[in-house]
């Protein structure tokens, strides 16, 4: 006898019913079609703005600022300061804001009534800044601007520099002094804290070191003395300095 396979029983749509999950009578996921395989639509194709970037918000980030950025303006205050477009507080309030700024946008404002001051020279004055004594006495006093780094040697002469009244480039400079078979004496503001770093070979030395006034400059002094003397104070004293500016 001829047996046949039995014919399966199929549904209204004609397809044969989905095979039943082993173990757990419930029946697979029906067939998916071919539309639902189709790839998400694309931003540019529906008309939306893509995502922002993963590291932010699609905005280009302000640019951050160097501490030569911040001296260059520094140098533009300064020389504004020397020449009388800038009074005293207007210079210290701008000066602040120039080193408490983190981005280049913010140094921006802070001389853009001034960039008619600005000169070449003005990067060279917030750097670095010398002044020599050799076989001669030199004073430098009243209102003059000095660099972020200023070094002052005497050599078998005499250089007596008043910082009092001068245009300091920022919060913080550094005095580098040499002193070889001379004399080398500096009257700093009398608010300043004075860092002491100097050295002394068969020299005399006297530094004024120590917390200033409030909100007073930071004056670093490193250098050294031999066979001389170096002299770093507050006070007035007769050191030849000239009476008035």
């Amino acid at each position: 006898m001829t047996t046949h396979d039995p014919v399966p029983h199929t549904s209204e749509d004609g397809l044969p019913p989905a095979p039943r999950a082993s173990g757990t009578g419930l029946t697979l996921a029906s067939r998916v079609s071919d539309t639902d395989l189709a790839p998400a639509p694309r931003a540019s194709d529906t008309g939306l703005a893509p995502a922002p970037h993963a590291f932010g918000t699609g905005l280009a980030p302000a640019l951050r600022a160097s501490d030569a950025d911040r001296d260059r303006v520094a140098a533009v205050l300064s020389e504004a300061l020397a020449t009388g477009r800038l009074t005293t507080v207007e210079h210290a309030d701008r000066l602040e804001a120039t080193y408490n700024s983190v981005t280049v946008d913010e140094l921006v404002p802070i001389t853009l009534d001034l960039l008619d001051v600005a000169a070449p020279a003005s990067t060279a004055i917030a750097g670095r800044q010398e002044v020599t004594a050799a076989f001669s006495k030199v004073v430098r006093g009243g209102r003059w601007v000095a660099g972020r780094h200023t070094a002052l040697s005497a050599t078998f002469g005499a250089l007596i520099v008043d910082l009092s009244d001068a245009v300091l480039p920022g919060r913080e400079i550094t005095l580098e002094l040499t002193s070889f078979c001379g004399k080398l004496i500096v009257r700093v503001p009398e608010n300043a804290h004075v860092i002491d770093e100097v050295s002394g070979l068969f020299a005399k030395r006297h530094i004024s070191g120590g917390i200033g006034g409030e909100g007073g400059p930071v004056i670093k002094v490193v250098g050294r003395a031999t066979f001389g003397k170096i002299i770093v104070a507050r006070e007035r004293t007769d050191w030849n300095l000239p009476d008035k500016p």
